[in-house]
Protein backbone atom coordinates (compact mmCIF):
# COMPACT_ATOMS: atom_id res chain seq x y z
CA UNK A 1 0.00 0.00 0.00
CA UNK A 2 2.81 2.32 1.22
CA UNK A 3 4.77 1.45 -2.21
CA UNK A 4 1.33 2.19 -3.96
CA UNK A 5 0.89 5.69 -2.55
CA UNK A 6 4.49 6.98 -3.92
CA UNK A 7 3.84 4.99 -7.24
CA UNK A 8 1.08 7.34 -7.38
CA UNK A 9 2.83 10.51 -6.17
CA UNK A 10 5.30 9.72 -9.46
CA UNK A 11 2.23 9.25 -11.64
CA UNK A 12 0.59 12.12 -10.73
CA UNK A 13 3.34 14.33 -11.80
CA UNK A 14 4.85 12.70 -14.57
CA UNK A 15 2.60 10.56 -16.52
CA UNK A 16 -0.05 13.33 -17.38
CA UNK A 17 -2.31 12.47 -14.25
CA UNK A 18 -1.47 16.20 -12.49
CA UNK A 19 -3.03 18.05 -15.54
CA UNK A 20 -5.95 16.21 -14.63
CA UNK A 21 -5.87 17.05 -11.03
CA UNK A 22 -5.19 20.24 -12.21
CA UNK A 23 -8.03 20.98 -13.82
CA UNK A 24 -10.30 19.41 -11.06
CA UNK A 25 -8.92 21.86 -8.20
CA UNK A 26 -8.82 24.72 -10.92
CA UNK A 27 -12.92 23.84 -11.28
CA UNK A 28 -13.99 23.18 -7.88
CA UNK A 29 -10.89 24.83 -5.67
CA UNK A 30 -10.80 24.50 -2.10
CA UNK A 31 -14.22 21.99 -2.53
CA UNK A 32 -12.00 19.46 -4.36
CA UNK A 33 -9.40 19.42 -1.36
CA UNK A 34 -12.27 19.11 1.32
CA UNK A 35 -14.16 16.43 -0.16
CA UNK A 36 -10.67 15.07 -1.03
CA UNK A 37 -9.42 15.13 2.59
CA UNK A 38 -12.98 13.92 3.90
CA UNK A 39 -12.93 10.97 1.32
CA UNK A 40 -9.23 10.10 2.47
CA UNK A 41 -9.93 10.49 6.40
CA UNK A 42 -12.95 8.17 6.53
CA UNK A 43 -10.34 5.72 5.33
CA UNK A 44 -11.22 5.54 1.60
CA UNK A 45 -7.81 4.78 -0.14
CA UNK A 46 -7.27 8.62 -1.23
CA UNK A 47 -3.46 9.68 0.05
CA UNK A 48 -3.22 12.86 1.60
CA UNK A 49 0.86 12.04 0.86
CA UNK A 50 -0.52 12.67 -2.56
CA UNK A 51 -3.03 15.35 -2.32
CA UNK A 52 -1.56 17.61 0.00
CA UNK A 53 1.91 18.14 -1.39
CA UNK A 54 0.13 19.14 -5.05
CA UNK A 55 -1.85 21.65 -3.44
CA UNK A 56 1.05 22.92 -2.16
CA UNK A 57 2.27 22.87 -5.51
CA UNK A 58 -0.86 24.89 -6.31
CA UNK A 59 -0.65 27.39 -3.71
CA UNK A 60 2.89 28.24 -5.05
CA UNK A 61 1.53 28.91 -8.61
CA UNK A 62 -1.17 31.37 -7.06
CA UNK A 63 -4.09 29.02 -7.83
CA UNK A 64 -5.02 28.48 -4.26
CA UNK A 65 -4.52 30.49 -1.15
CA UNK A 66 -2.66 28.84 1.66
CA UNK A 67 -4.50 29.59 4.38
CA UNK A 68 -7.90 28.52 2.89
CA UNK A 69 -6.28 25.33 1.13
CA UNK A 70 -5.38 24.68 4.72
CA UNK A 71 -8.99 25.06 6.40
CA UNK A 72 -10.78 23.05 3.27
CA UNK A 73 -8.07 19.98 4.09
CA UNK A 74 -8.46 20.29 7.88
CA UNK A 75 -12.28 20.73 7.65
CA UNK A 76 -12.39 17.57 5.76
CA UNK A 77 -10.20 15.44 7.67
CA UNK A 78 -12.04 16.67 10.70
CA UNK A 79 -15.65 15.17 8.58
CA UNK A 80 -14.17 12.04 7.47
CA UNK A 81 -12.60 11.14 11.09
CA UNK A 82 -15.94 11.98 12.64
CA UNK A 83 -17.42 9.43 9.86
CA UNK A 84 -15.39 6.60 10.82
CA UNK A 85 -15.39 7.70 14.88
CA UNK A 86 -20.17 7.74 14.69
CA UNK A 87 -19.56 4.38 12.80
CA UNK A 88 -17.48 2.84 15.70
CA UNK A 89 -19.00 4.27 18.42
CA UNK A 90 -22.66 3.39 17.18
CA UNK A 91 -22.20 0.67 14.65
CA UNK A 92 -20.31 -1.27 16.88
CA UNK A 93 -17.06 -3.41 16.35
CA UNK A 94 -18.73 -6.81 15.11
CA UNK A 95 -20.60 -5.21 12.10
CA UNK A 96 -17.74 -2.88 11.43
CA UNK A 97 -15.53 -6.07 11.24
CA UNK A 98 -17.76 -7.84 8.96
CA UNK A 99 -17.29 -4.84 6.34
CA UNK A 100 -13.59 -3.94 6.68
CA UNK A 101 -13.34 -4.44 2.87
CA UNK A 102 -15.86 -1.13 1.93
CA UNK A 103 -13.09 0.62 4.24
CA UNK A 104 -10.22 -1.11 2.40
CA UNK A 105 -8.94 -1.77 5.90
CA UNK A 106 -7.34 -5.44 6.64
CA UNK A 107 -8.85 -6.91 10.03
CA UNK A 108 -5.03 -7.56 11.13
CA UNK A 109 -4.15 -4.14 10.72
CA UNK A 110 -7.33 -2.74 12.78
CA UNK A 111 -6.97 -5.53 15.41
CA UNK A 112 -2.90 -4.14 15.89
CA UNK A 113 -4.61 0.07 16.29
CA UNK A 114 -7.76 -1.26 18.08
CA UNK A 115 -4.86 -2.96 21.02
CA UNK A 116 -2.20 -0.29 20.56
CA UNK A 117 -5.34 2.47 21.25
CA UNK A 118 -6.33 0.31 24.51
CA UNK A 119 -2.92 0.65 25.69
CA UNK A 120 -2.09 4.17 24.82
CA UNK A 121 -5.72 5.80 24.44
CA UNK A 122 -5.06 9.88 23.61
CA UNK A 123 -1.27 9.38 22.35
CA UNK A 124 -2.11 6.94 20.06
CA UNK A 125 -5.23 9.51 18.50
CA UNK A 126 -2.51 12.02 18.37
CA UNK A 127 0.57 10.13 17.18
CA UNK A 128 -1.28 8.18 14.47
CA UNK A 129 -2.13 11.62 12.63
CA UNK A 130 1.40 11.33 12.12
CA UNK A 131 1.99 8.41 10.52
CA UNK A 132 1.99 8.06 6.71
CA UNK A 133 -0.54 5.41 5.02
CA UNK A 134 -2.51 4.26 8.11
CA UNK A 135 -2.81 7.34 9.65
CA UNK A 136 -7.01 6.85 10.23
CA UNK A 137 -6.99 3.87 10.86
CA UNK A 138 -7.07 4.91 15.00
CA UNK A 139 -11.14 6.61 14.18
CA UNK A 140 -12.95 3.37 14.63
CA UNK A 141 -10.55 2.13 17.73
CA UNK A 142 -11.47 5.37 18.99
CA UNK A 143 -15.06 4.79 18.79
CA UNK A 144 -15.23 0.88 19.76
CA UNK A 145 -13.79 2.12 22.89
CA UNK A 146 -16.14 5.29 23.11
CA UNK A 147 -13.77 7.60 23.55
CA UNK A 148 -14.75 11.26 24.33
CA UNK A 149 -15.60 12.92 21.06
CA UNK A 150 -14.09 16.02 22.14
CA UNK A 151 -10.63 14.45 23.51
CA UNK A 152 -11.01 12.60 19.80
CA UNK A 153 -11.67 15.82 17.93
CA UNK A 154 -8.91 18.01 19.99
CA UNK A 155 -6.01 15.18 19.76
CA UNK A 156 -7.53 14.61 16.16
CA UNK A 157 -6.97 18.15 15.38
CA UNK A 158 -3.69 18.75 16.73
CA UNK A 159 -2.21 15.78 14.54
CA UNK A 160 -3.94 16.96 11.73
CA UNK A 161 -2.45 20.59 11.26
CA UNK A 162 0.99 19.22 11.66
CA UNK A 163 0.70 16.84 8.73
CA UNK A 164 -1.03 19.36 6.73
CA UNK A 165 1.04 22.13 6.79
CA UNK A 166 4.14 19.82 6.92
CA UNK A 167 2.77 18.38 3.65
CA UNK A 168 1.46 21.25 2.26
CA UNK A 169 4.89 23.10 2.72
CA UNK A 170 6.37 20.32 1.05
CA UNK A 171 4.70 21.19 -2.05
CA UNK A 172 4.67 24.67 -1.84
CA UNK A 173 8.99 24.92 -1.72
CA UNK A 174 10.10 21.77 -3.36
CA UNK A 175 7.77 20.63 -5.32
CA UNK A 176 7.58 24.36 -7.38
CA UNK A 177 11.63 24.30 -7.78
CA UNK A 178 11.97 24.84 -10.87
CA UNK A 179 14.76 22.52 -11.44
CA UNK A 180 13.94 18.81 -12.17
CA UNK A 181 17.12 17.73 -10.14
CA UNK A 182 15.75 19.61 -7.07
CA UNK A 183 11.83 18.27 -7.75
CA UNK A 184 13.08 14.50 -8.46
CA UNK A 185 15.57 14.60 -5.23
CA UNK A 186 13.13 16.03 -3.35
CA UNK A 187 10.27 13.30 -4.11
CA UNK A 188 12.93 10.68 -3.30
CA UNK A 189 13.90 11.60 0.31
CA UNK A 190 10.06 12.76 0.71
CA UNK A 191 9.75 8.83 -0.02
CA UNK A 192 12.14 7.76 2.24
CA UNK A 193 11.34 9.73 4.72
CA UNK A 194 7.78 8.45 4.88
CA UNK A 195 8.67 5.26 4.27
CA UNK A 196 10.99 5.11 7.66
CA UNK A 197 8.58 7.31 9.53
CA UNK A 198 6.17 4.12 8.95
CA UNK A 199 8.21 1.27 9.56
CA UNK A 200 9.59 3.06 12.78
CA UNK A 201 5.95 3.43 14.02
CA UNK A 202 4.42 -0.16 12.74
CA UNK A 203 7.50 -1.62 14.64
CA UNK A 204 6.98 0.38 17.37
CA UNK A 205 3.05 -0.47 17.41
CA UNK A 206 3.84 -4.51 17.41
CA UNK A 207 5.96 -3.99 19.82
Amino acid sequence: MFTLTIVSFLYALIHGSYNVINAYIKTYGYAAIFILMTLESSSLPIPSEVVLPLVGLFVAKGTLNFGLALIAALLGSIIGSAIDYVIGYFVGKDIVYKHLKFFHIKKESLDSFDKWFEKNGVAAVFLTRLVPVVRTFINFPAGFAKMSFKKFMAYSIAGMLIWDIVLIAFGYYLLSANSAVVVMASIGVFAILLYVIYKVAMRRMKK
